[in-house]
């Protein structure tokens, strides 16, 4: 990718809504062959190859829910840390399953790797190739010389209650949780009301920013 914040749009659809070729195609021109990938259900971890293991992933994600509706909400590009973030909703339909639907939200979590632009190359004028890798790719020129950026890490990230609705198909176990949610939070409210005089102690005595330990206060 040359521009990152403005291409992941394309890159996301290609990877959960293209043909099986064009998905693994997308993936080896986009991921460093020791990318990885790390999902509440699993994880690849990094080394040599790892790559091929988010081909798997992938495919397995498309046979199970072959129609996918996918919504890009957001995008957040920390350019100095090479790391964009994306909020997506998606529904995801198990065709196995009758009726199934799991509409969750995630912030994917992207750390890119950036290598400089090469001198200019005669460019392909196909925009995927499948044997197409993200090394060969360092090898594609464009008109210009920006430097070319690539998915070292895939980070999907659920809140718990999106999480649960993968298993439940009426949204029960999400009814639960939040019940158990809110319960926590009358009990945060009690611990609080409780236990006021350690916060009047940490004011008054340690500092709010913890500068003595409670020993050293009682030591004056």
């Amino acid at each position: 990718m040359e521009d990152p914040a403005s291409e992941i749009p394309r890159v996301i659809r290609l990877l959960t809504q293209s043909t099986p070729s064009t998905q693994r195609a997308t993936i080896e021109k986009y991921f460093t062959p020791s990318a990885s990938f790390t999902h509440p259900f699993c994880r690849t971890g990094s080394f040599e190859g790892s790559r091929w293991l988010i081909w798997c992933i992938y495919r397995w994600y498309k046979i199970m829910s072959p129609r996918i509706e996918i919504t890009i909400d957001g995008i957040a590009y920390d350019e100095k840390n090479l790391t964009l973030y994306v909020n997506i909703h998606q529904d995801f339909r198990i065709w196995v399953i009758p009726f199934f639907n799991a509409p969750v939200s995630l912030v994917t979590v992207l750390r890119l790797v950036r290598y400089p632009s090469l001198p200019p190359q005669p460019s392909y004028s196909t925009p995927i190739n499948p044997n197409e890798t993200a090394n060969n790719s360092l090898h594609r020129s464009t008109s210009s010389e920006k430097p070319l950026y690539f998915i070292q890490s895939q980070n999907d990230l659920y809140q718990v209650n999106e999480f649960f609705k993968f298993f439940s198909q009426f949204g029960v176990l999400s009814v639960l949780l939040l019940l158990w949610q809110f319960a926590a939070t009358a009990l945060c409210i009690a611990g609080a009301m409780v236990f006021w005089p350690i916060s009047w102690v940490e004011q008054n005595v340690i500092g709010g920013n913890r500068e003595k330990s409670i020993g050293d206060a009682v030591r004056g």
